[in-house]
């Protein structure tokens, strides 16, 4: 399985971003994928998930401001909205099957003014 993010790059505070996420190869067993993201000198932490039936799951500071969707089975979209300097991290899609687990190389989100 690759997973491939798109999306990202530099805003001013206040703004959005959108990001996209693909899953090819033997998706099939996959049941959840979801975005974290990693700022310099912190660990990678969760953004939000969704699994195969569209049941979203968010790191609570962030509801409301962000939103994960099921746009394909092997396709999912986060609209981050209102963003804030410390939302500037490197962004990573997750994607897991049963037994095993795949992520993409990232893609930087700047937030600055």
């Amino acid at each position: 399985v690759q997973v491939v993010e798109s999306g990202g790059g530099a805003v001013r505070p206040g703004g959005s971003l959108s990001l996209s996420c693909t899953a090819s190869g033997s998706t099939s067993a996959l049941f959840l994928m979801g975005w974290y993201r990693q700022a310099p000198g912190k660990q990678r932490e969760l953004v939000a998930e969704i699994t195969k039936d569209g049941r979203a799951n968010y790191e609570l500071s962030l509801k409301g401001r962000f939103t994960i969707s099921r746009d394909t089975e092997n396709t999912v979209a986060l609209q981050m909205n209102s963003l804030r300097p410390e939302d500037t991290a490197v962004y990573f899609c997750r994607a897991i099957a049963t037994a095993s687990e795949y992520w993409g190389q990232g893609t930087q989100v700047t937030v600055s003014s």
